[in-house]
């Protein structure tokens, strides 16, 4: 689900940035610790690569990835954007990390910004440093976050929010449900909904898919934890053997469900139709994604989690694989296509979905070409570089 803004054709908003970026290039200040990774760093340098802006990244020197116990340092790959590197107190805690004020001045100092785009929460210290440094220095601020659920604060966190709110021009929830809730919290400014990142079409590359002779190949990939739903898909698969259709399951992943799973697919009696790959690392990704005649994301809603956006579905798509998701949260609205879209947990929808696909070969590639001109129309980095820019110049 996108806001009004995207109404705007891209050819539109690429000429307007381009005659504002004659006048005058704008400095971008962007503090994340997602972007220590290189891989997430493609979306900043496309929004160097428009010429309408320079792009700084303040961003921890290094940071501690708490789901996968490692230490990941700071990566410095693109010449177009500019790095601060800074020690942090907290690593690996995103809401509770903060860099040393100092630092923060230093940076703002030398580089000079005419904006600052912070993508943390709004109720996370980090956030609230740079509210008040964009206020000390009079500078506008932009503000991304996931959260799309109501969570209970406690008053320090609901002053940080509102000091956050009290010093911010622009919010850009990842979701729809996270627009609500900011306007739920009382935020009065404008609000853009788009993801965090968008996706590398080079990395994965679009081509219009066209089944053949070999079994139909159900991608997954992803945590194997219970709120991913990984158990409904082999559910449907099992469904789609007993119909006697050629079918067959890749699972790509690991996480605290796996032995179960592994469990269900035997009692299934789907060990001979079910692959597990769980080291697939994320430059082996698209090679893994490309073997998958659909993809299919079947998350299901807890009471401390629903589906945020679904990165991967945006992968899937930009590669032309026909993709299925659950209504959880921001899924239906990422994919667009009510006709791929089934309740949580109901595996006999899904199985309908992919049944169809198969027997259908006409409607499967229109799929494929819908699901490519679909990020190209909204999720690329460059549509995101370019709606970002357009936004930061009302600013």
């Amino acid at each position: 689900m996108v806001s009004s803004t995207d109404v705007i054709s891209s050819t539109g908003i690429i000429a307007s940035t381009h005659a504002a970026s004659v006048a005058k290039k704008l400095r971008v200040l962007v503090v994340c610790h997602a972007y220590v990774t290189n891989v997430n760093q493609g979306k900043l340098a496309a929004i160097a690569a428009t010429g309408a802006a320079n792009v700084a990244l303040l961003a921890p020197s290094c940071w501690q990835a708490m789901d996968w116990d490692r230490k990941m340092a700071l990566e410095q790959v693109y010449a177009d954007v500019q790095i601060y590197p800074a020690d942090i107190k907290f690593s690996g805690r995103a809401g509770a990390y903060f860099y040393w004020p100092w630092k923060i001045w230093q940076v703002i100092q030398d580089f000079k910004p005419d904006v600052i785009h912070v993508e943390q929460e709004v109720f996370s210290v980090s956030a609230m440093e740079m509210a008040v440094f964009a206020k000390l220095f009079g500078k506008p601020m932009s503000v991304f976050g996931w959260e799309n659920m109501e969570r209970q604060l406690s008053p320090f966190r609901q002053w940080i929010r509102q000091t956050v709110f009290n010093n911010t021009q622009l919010i850009i929830p990842g979701n729809k449900d996270g627009e609500q809730l900011t306007r739920q919290w009382g935020y009065q400014g404008k609000i853009e909904i788009m993801p965090q990142i968008g996706v590398d079409t080079e990395l994965f590359p679009p081509r219009v898919r066209q089944l053949g002779d070999a079994p139909f190949n159900i991608g997954f990939m992803g945590r194997l934890v219970p709120q991913k739903g990984v158990d409904t898909l082999l559910i449907a698969a099992k469904i789609l053997r007993d119909r006697n259709q050629n079918v067959r399951v890749t699972i790509c992943g690991s996480g605290s469900e796996s032995d179960a799973l592994h469990q269900i697919a035997s009692e299934q009696d789907l060990d001979d139709i079910v692959d597990w790959k769980t080291d697939v690392s994320h430059s082996q990704v698209p090679e893994a994604m490309d073997e998958f005649d659909a993809l299919v994301l079947p998350s299901r809603t807890i009471a401390t989690w629903k589906e945020q956006f679904g990165h991967v579905l945006i992968e899937s798509m930009s590669m032309g694989i026909p993709t299925v998701g659950t209504d959880s949260g921001e899924i239906p609205n990422v994919i667009g296509n009510t006709e791929l879209v089934f309740p949580e947990d109901d595996a006999e929808a899904l199985a309908e979905i992919l049944e169809r696909m198969v027997g259908d070969t006409t409607w499967y590639s229109a799929l494929s070409q819908a699901s490519i001109d679909r990020v190209n129309q909204l999720y690329s980095h460059e549509r995101i570089a370019q709606r970002l820019i357009a936004l930061w110049r009302e600013l």
